[in-house]
């Protein structure tokens, strides 16, 4: 129970009936309680902390002019929903934000009827909206839709899709929240456009005051506004210039200040009396009311439990960084590419050092692929910096520009497993399993710094696509302790297939086959069944399922002990399933027991007090309870 005399406000206005009573005087009040909660939660507790400093007058905005969940506000991304949130009857539960068994990150339409459209990748929002406003035409209801959307969302091709498909008849209000981030700074043509629009408020406040006088004139108001709607577009472009949204058939209002709460409250019941779609140009402070934050956003976008900017840490990401600008200094050829995401996948070096070679093309991972593509057909060796998560929406690209042509890109995929903290929209756990499909295609698993340096130094010396996974965060030191050692005398610009990580001693119990950084959880699964010897072997890299089939075998005691197969991705079409159905038939795989430990239901949530690893099977316990299992039923033949 939280302290009622530090927040007296969301004690008791934590429902849009309760805060359509507040007194409007107390609004800028309750705004400030809600910041302070904010910052001193998501300090603790972790999550994304800037965006949703920036959209607390929005929110309130919103809940006190629409009757949720009658009306619908959909949250692109999903990520600065916290507000919404704690307005909608989450505030008792917030302290178990994005913790196992609490509530989401994101929006999620299992958690609250008042989140109508799940989400967690960007750039969804206004197709979502567009679908439930053209159901509730067809169904006659009389709900408005909202879809709010941070203008870095447009830098994905999806929203423009979804506009160049907005009927104008429809009760459909979007909201664009221009804060100049998404996560990196904006870029592209559109961010362009858009503060030009910003620059021209003579236009909208012109507009605006024409239509009401117009309207009002007797008898002949309506039919000359609508002559001056016909011919509205010279007198605009002649003056003014185009605006994007009203070229496409939007009534547009704005821009506003986003942070001025009865400026937004006008703007949207405005909106609302127009009786058509309209789109509203607001321009918010992204981690308004944080000095921290303000200076710095894209340091307090997303936050781990105790993180402070201060802290930083090696991870994979930030020596995949300094590891491309290294061999961009020895070859001119490599490029970098990223999706709107240059400080998480760690390219700012890359940037500062080789910016005409470096290019964020913006939320757009399909063009991302196929301009990489084009690039190495040109004789470029480009890199294609990428969260296993966003790479998904990448796939057709992936497989007919890159593999269908063989060209040498690199796709470098970061945050690689099981997504502890943002959860079933951002686990990296297909990735390897469409990979395995596409023939043609290297995948290295390095789970060091060193391998991760290694397996970049090869993918750019071969002429053919190549991926390169890796986790986020940092090494696990008993993992990269054993790595080392199995490398140990080993040439340093060898990667191995497969190698055994823990022996076993002479004899051999059982053994466990796994990948990337579950490999940590197979070492503690082993010390767990001692003084039974248990043999781990890590997969390295994948050329083909035959080949590394071949090396894993020759890897195996000669003992008939079991073998379990684990992994951190889908079970279906996986790479345990596809490897242990290479191996099955093979001379050193008779008689022996088997099964696969991998994720066959991606969706489910951890109870509470339960992590990922548990709920999948894959933590140190379970692996050595099969395992332990595994070895009585050999014995038993």
């Amino acid at each position: 129970m939280e302290n009622a005399e530090k927040y007296r406000y969301l004690g008791r206005v934590n429902s849009p009936q309760q805060l359509k009573k507040l007194p409007e005087a107390q609004i800028p009040a309750f705004a400030a309680e809600i910041r302070r909660y904010l910052v001193d939660r998501i300090r603790e507790n972790g999550g994304h902390l800037a965006s949703n400093l920036g959209v607390v007058e929005l929110t309130l905005a919103l809940h006190r002019v629409f009757c949720c969940p009658h009306d619908h506000i959909i949250w692109d991304v999903g990520h600065q929903s916290y507000v919404h949130k704690l307005l909608t009857g989450r505030f008792q539960e917030f302290d178990t934000l994005r913790q196992n068994g609490g509530i989401s990150g994101f929006t999620r339409r299992d958690e609250s009827p008042f989140d109508c459209f799940g989400a967690g990748h960007s750039s969804t929002s206004i197709s979502a909206a567009l679908g439930f406003a053209q159901a509730d035409k067809l169904s006659g209801s009389d709900a408005y839709t909202v879809a709010v959307v941070g203008d870095g969302a447009f830098t994905g091709g999806m929203i423009h899709e979804a506009l160049n498909n907005c009927d104008r008849d429809l009760r459909l209000i979007i909201i664009i929240n221009e804060n100049e981030m998404s996560i990196s700074k904006n870029i592209g043509r559109f961010a362009t456009n858009l503060a030009r629009i910003r620059r021209a408020p003579g236009y909208i406040r012109t507009k605006r005051a024409t239509a009401r006088a117009v309207q009002r004139i007797p008898l002949v108001g309506n039919g000359l506004y609508t002559a001056l709607v016909d011919t509205k577009q010279t007198l605009k472009n002649a003056l003014y210039g185009s605006n994007y949204f009203e070229d496409l058939g939007l009534y547009y209002l704005g821009p506003c200040d986003g942070n001025d709460y009865n400026a937004v409250e006008a703007l949207l019941r405005e909106a609302k009396n127009q009786n058509e779609s309209v789109v509203i140009h607001l321009k918010t402070k992204k981690g308004k009311g944080y000095l921290p934050a303000e200076q710095c956003p894209n340091l307090y976008h997303s936050m781990y439990p105790g993180q402070t900017p201060e802290k930083p840490c090696e991870t994979f990401s930030s020596v995949f960084g300094r590891t491309l600008t290294d061999l961009a200094d020895r070859d001119s050829r490599i490029c970098a590419i990223t999706a709107a995401m240059c400080e998480g996948t760690g390219l700012v070096p890359f940037r500062e050092k080789h910016a005409a070679r470096f290019f964020d093309v913006g939320i757009a991972e399909e063009h991302a692929v196929t301009f990489a593509a084009g690039l190495a057909a040109e004789g470029k060796r480009p890199a294609v910096a990428v969260y296993s998560t966003f790479l998904q929406r990448s796939y057709d690209q992936i497989l007919h520009d890159v593999a269908l042509q063989h060209l040498p890109v690199v796709f470098c995929v970061d945050r690689a497993g099981l997504n502890a903290h943002d959860g079933t929209t951002h686990h990296g756990i297909f990735d390897l399993g469409f990979f395995s499909q596409i023939t043609g295609i290297r995948v290295y698993m390095p789970v060091t710094f060193d391998g991760l340096r290694r397996a970049l130094n090869e993918a750019f010396s071969l002429d053919a696509p190549c991926a390169v996974r890796y986790a986020g965060g940092g090494e696990k030191k008993r993992l990269a302790n054993a790595c080392h050692a199995a490398h140990d005398g080993m040439a340093e610009a060898v990667i191995s297939d497969a190698c055994v990580i823990r022996s076993g001693g002479e004899r051999c119990d059982g053994v466990i086959v796994t990948l990337g950084m579950l490999g940590d959880e197979a070492l503690e699964a082993a010390e767990r069944l001692k003084p039974a010897a248990i043999r781990v072997i890590l997969c390295e890299k994948l050329t083909d399922y035959a080949s590394l089939s071949a090396v894993v075998c020759g890897l195996l005691p000669s003992e008939k002990c079991p073998v379990l197969f684990a992994e951190e991705g889908i079970y279906a079409g996986g790479f345990c399933m596809n490897l242990a159905d290479a191996m099955r038939t093979a001379q050193q795989m008779q008689n022996r027991a088997y099964t696969i430990h991998a994720i066959k239901e991606p969706y489910r949530l951890p109870e509470p007090g339960e992590n990922y690893l548990q709920l999948f099977g894959l933590d140190a316990v379970t692996l050595a309870r099969t395992l332990s299992e595994l070895m009585h039923k050999q014995e038993e033949k």
